[in-house]
C-alpha cells in the first residue's frame, strides 16, 4: 500500500485489481467448461442417435409387419367368407 495516496484510491485499486482477476478467472472457467462440455457431447451424442434411430426403426417395422399381418388377415377372412357362401350354396341344392 502506498501512504501517499488517500485510503480510498487504495483501496479503489485494490478491488479493482481482485475484480479483474475474478473476471479473468470466470472467463477462463467457462472456457473449460465449455470444452469439457464439447468432449462429453462427442462421446453421447453418437449413442444417443444411434438409439433414436434405432428406435425409429423398430416403430417402421412393427408398424410395417403389422400392416403386412393385418392384409393376409383380412385376405384370409374373405378366402373363408368366400368358401362358406360356395358350401351354403351347395347345401341348398
Amino acid at each position: 500500500m502506498d501512504d501517499d495516496k488517500p485510503i480510498t484510491e487504495q483501496a479503489m485499486g485494490t478491488i479493482t485489481t481482485a475484480v479483474e482477476a475474478t473476471k479473468d478467472a470466470a472467463v477462463t472457467a467457462v472456457k473449460q467448461v465449455k470444452k469439457a462440455a464439447k468432449k462429453v457431447t462427442k462421446k453421447v451424442a453418437p449413442k444417443k442417435t444411434a438409439k433414436k434411430k434405432a428406435k425409429k426403426a423398430a416403430k417402421k417395422t412393427t408398424k410395417k409387419a403389422a400392416k403386412k399381418s393385418s392384409k393376409k388377415a383380412a385376405k384370409k377372412a374373405a378366402k373363408k367368407a368366400a368358401k362358406s357362401k360356395k358350401k351354403a350354396k351347395k347345401a341348398k341344392r
